[in-house]
């Protein structure tokens, strides 16, 4: 019933840039904090940034000054600009977010995940 879709990944070399994309859709009713995770090859997920419905944001020490989290409410839609990429910044970008599913009557709270976007950062 409620869908997340990342896009926006791809292949890019050390030092570049991507845009990274994500979009609810379905029977929202509200979107509560939506989140930036990431997973290596071989390693497990990891958070890399959060931002709040009223544009608080948080980041993993290791994007801190590189990525930026950002979001358009009225589109329930969520970007992470990733800057000066280096090839630790390869792996599977999934989107997360804290959503209120269905109408006031029948609401109920999950956290929901996308299906992931490659990224890969060639040296």
């Amino acid at each position: 019933q409620v869908q997340l879709v990342e896009s926006g990944g791809g292949l890019v070399q050390a030092g570049g840039s991507l845009r990274l994309s994500c979009s609810a859709s379905g029977s929202i009713f509200s979107i509560n904090d939506m989140s930036w995770y990431r997973q290596a090859p071989g390693r497990q997920r990891t958070f890399v940034a959060r931002i709040t419905r009223d544009g608080m944001t948080n980041y993993a020490d290791s994007v801190k000054g590189r990525f930026t989290i950002s979001r358009d409410n009225a589109k329930n839609t969520v970007f992470l600009h990733l800057n000066s990429l280096n090839p630790e910044d390869t792996g599977v970008y999934y989107c997360n977010a804290n959503i209120g599913h269905g109408t006031i009557a029948t609401l109920q709270w999950r956290d929901d995940w996308g299906q992931g976007t490659q990224v890969t950062v060639s040296s």
